[in-house]
């Protein structure tokens, strides 16, 4: 064959051409892919095309036209071995001129490519996984043209939605290809509410993939195109200007993110180009999509996995608006498992409390607010399964582990047995538990500890009795306003309110006034883009910067409470003025009630302890304040200067070190001295090591999530706190990073004491 001329212009449109017509005279699926490299060789002037296709861990010639054809089958190479491995473990295009000379390069003398020096493979990628690679190669030259490499990419995109399809044709040659996720596999994570479930798959930014890949009409294509640019910059916009679309809750940097990618002239140029060579929006669309994917499970850099992750973002929104689906999946299965990326607490609640079995996450964080919902809800959450959504399709199968972290998908028989004897056992305990909300949270020695629920939805006060609360600690009133399209109105919040009281009976209620910013955004509280949300205008600080806003809340809550006790909190208080300020607007709307001839409220008032700062200025607090709560989530984020809500940083601290152990004891000290009730409301208090250690340094209030009562008070009911007080005090001057592991060990011999069940009931 003679050299390589020069690359001729349209190529990638003849493929797309001829693709069309070969795919139109059928047959079996070796028939198809021995046509196919014979088509792409002739077109692209190559002596060689070859098509390898994974099986397991091995890249398998399966179609070549110009190697030897008793290499079919026979040929093999592991991932990562040779130029082809190389592709298939980087999802990137190989373009070379010297093909032998790369440090990569195989050889393998059954395939005959001795004389073959220009070589371009690109990755067969679907749904971000690579599942073959497609190669050209010539005797000489100076490598392919950028035009070539589009082509050839279309052409891997378009070939793998055709096996996954069914059209290429079911043979035993490709009965060992797997181009979708069935095998059983296991996901390592890490547990962020405890739990166990098993259900099927509901995605929670599913994706769409085309159902057409060539168009009839490529005029009536390009106008469909044109109609989804223009809807998808509008619904962006329409985000940033605060008005969302049912299921999206996108932080508003991805959107500003997706408002510059959307409008990108190379982004839209590539996929034009794609739709007038041939293909339907959607396969234009699917093309830039799998790259994106497969580009991203290889990147390694921070900054460039973002940016891929905006890329691959905008490309499903536009599959969707493509499909007309671009809302949140409505209808659920009853065993649905929500699987996600991430997720918002608005979000979770989007999908109705009481729907979701259990929640998987590729990312989240332990302490983020939306896991603190499900744990709220009872949903057992496991994150940081690293590849989740590239392996799972809505409808699998799966089990969510919040027990050992981690995630079985599509799970094969003894698993699934092995989970439904778990899940007896946890509902035997469950058991257990209602029969202990009769028994007091007394210690052997006699102690007694409070214990108060977190709340945050009228309906968790249905559950007081449940678990024998004795009050409710902490109800966040955020989650009204950002479940909310518009700020909630004052009869609203009043009846939300009252409802509470309620239910509560006469029972102690502390309301946590309006907890925004940060993480927790609402569409109508505007507020200016900040590099450090968690350190910024939040919290009380709204409330002080915004009086209105906070005033019309404590109006809601005098009116509630008319005739009753208020408890009000005020959240990351980080010095006194702050909280005279608070308190001065509280005086205001109770003055204002009296002067209406209201009944008037039995009102206590404290703060949330979560800035260091206010751990040493206590003593200004005494006689103006009755009581305080310790956050420990943010106030340990704030002490060991670690982004909660940061994957990568939301387990760089650990609560029992023995550093935020003594400052603990410094915060209960200076707390009691100042005359100040104190509560610890954060998750530790419902974990049981941990409440061991804040019960040993002097607590004795926790409110925690309905999940923590029963092992709380088992622990409790377990321990002679004396013995306690003085192993956590012992432990705390050895020189670790955590006295968990010895706490968790000595907490296992008191409980299985046998001393320790003089209750009947098993301390677990």
């Amino acid at each position: 064959m003679p050299e390589r001329p020069p690359v001729p212009g349209g190529n990638a449109r003849q493929l797309m051409r001829k693709l069309t017509e070969l795919w139109s005279k059928g047959g079996t699926a070796e028939e198809r892919l021995d046509r196919l490299v014979v088509m792409i060789a002739h077109t692209m002037v190559a002596d060689v095309c070859s098509i390898y296709l994974r099986r397991g861990e091995v890249l398998e010639l399966f179609a070549t036209e110009g190697l030897k054809r008793d290499a079919v089958h026979r040929t093999q190479l592991r991932l990562g071995e040779g130029l082809v491995g190389l592709i298939a473990t980087t999802a990137r295009p190989l373009n070379l001129a010297d093909a032998p000379s790369h440090p990569n390069f195989s050889y393998r003398p059954e395939t005959g490519e001795d004389p073959f020096s220009t070589f371009l493979g690109v990755p067969i990628t679907l749904d971000g996984r690579v599942v073959g690679v497609l190669v050209v190669q010539n005797r000489r030259g100076t490598g392919y043209a950028d035009e070539d490499v589009e082509g050839l990419l279309v052409i891997s995109t378009l070939l793998a939605e055709l096996v996954k399809s069914g059209d290429l044709g079911t043979t035993q040659a490709l009965a060992g290809v797997e181009v979708r996720p069935t095998a059983p596999m296991r996901l390592p994570g890490r547990v962020f509410a405890d739990g166990l479930a098993i259900g099927q798959v509901v995605l929670h930014d599913p994706q769409v993939s085309p159902t057409r890949l060539f168009s009839e009409d490529v005029e009536q294509e390009e106008a469909r195109l044109e109609e989804a640019l223009g809807r998808l910059e509008a619904s962006v916009q329409a985000m940033l200007e605060g008005e969302h679309l049912p299921g999206d809750g996108v932080p508003r940097d991805v959107l500003e993110t997706y408002q510059l990618m959307a409008a990108d002239r190379s982004w839209r140029a590539r996929l034009r180009d794609a739709v007038r060579r041939g293909l339907t929006a959607e396969a234009a669309v699917n093309t830039a999509r799998s790259e994106h994917r497969a580009r991203l499970a290889n990147a390694s850099d921070p900054y460039l996995r973002e940016r891929l992750r905006d890329l691959e973002d905008l490309d499903n929104r536009m599959l969707r608006l493509l499909a007309g689906r671009d809302a949140a999946p409505q209808g659920l299965p009853d065993d649905a498992v929500l699987v996600a990326r991430d997720l918002g607490p608005a979000e979770l609640l989007e999908y109705g409390a009481g729907r979701l079995r259990a929640i998987a996450l590729e990312e989240g964080g332990p302490s983020s607010h939306a896991v603190i919902v499900a744990r709220a809800l009872g949903i057992p959450v496991v994150g940081l399964c690293r590849g989740l959504i590239a392996q799972v399709e809505t409808g699998h199968r799966i089990v969510v582990d919040g027990e050992k972290g981690e995630v079985h998908l599509r799970p094969d028989i003894e698993v699934v047995e092995s989970v439904v004897a778990r899940i007896a056992l946890g509902a035997q305990r469950s058991e257990e538990d209602r029969a202990l909300a009769l028994v007091p949270a007394v210690t052997r020695d006699g102690l007694a500890v409070t214990l108060a629920m977190n709340a945050g939805l009228s309906f968790d006060l249905d559950r007081l009795d449940l678990v024998g609360a004795q009050g409710v600690g902490l109800f966040r009133t955020e989650f009204q306003f950002l479940i909310a399209d518009q700020m909630p109105r004052l009869a609203e919040q009043t009846a939300l309110y009252r409802e509470v009281l309620d239910k509560a009976g006469d029972r102690p209620v502390t309301f946590r006034t309006l907890d925004l910013g940060g993480d927790k955004v609402t569409p109508y509280l505007h507020r200016d883009r900040e590099e450090n949300p968690a350190l910024g205008w939040r919290a009380i600080r709204i409330g002080l910067d915004r009086p209105g806003l906070l005033r019309y809340q404590l109006r809601a809550l005098v009116e509630a409470a008319a005739g009753r006790r208020l408890c009000v909190m005020f959240p990351l208080v980080a010095m006194p003025d702050e909280f005279t300020a608070a308190k001065a607007l509280l005086e205001r709307e109770l003055e204002r009630a009296h002067q209406r001839g209201r009944a008037p409220a039995i009102v206590e008032v404290g703060v949330m302890l979560e800035a260091p700062s206010l751990a040493f200025a206590l003593e200004a607090l005494s006689g103006h304040a009755q009581f305080v709560c310790i956050g420990t989530n943010d106030l340990m984020q704030y002490f060991f200067a670690a982004d909660r809500a940061n994957p990568r940083t939301a387990d760089r601290y650990d609560i029992l070190a023995p550093a935020a152990l003594r400052f603990l004891a410094e915060i209960e000290a200076r707390a009691r001295a100042a005359g100040l009730d104190i509560t610890v409301c954060g998750e530790a208090a419902g974990r049981p090591i941990e409440a061991l250690a804040l019960v040993a340094l002097g607590y004795r209030r926790l409110s925690m999530p309905m999940s923590g009562f029963g092992p709380v008070k088992r622990m409790l009911l377990s321990v002679h706190l004396a013995e306690a007080r003085a192993e956590v005090l012992r432990l705390m001057l050895t020189p670790v990073s955590t006295i968990r592991p010895e706490l968790k060990k000595w907490l296992e011999r008191a409980a299985s004491s046998p001393r320790s069940v003089d209750s009947g009931i098993r301390p677990g």
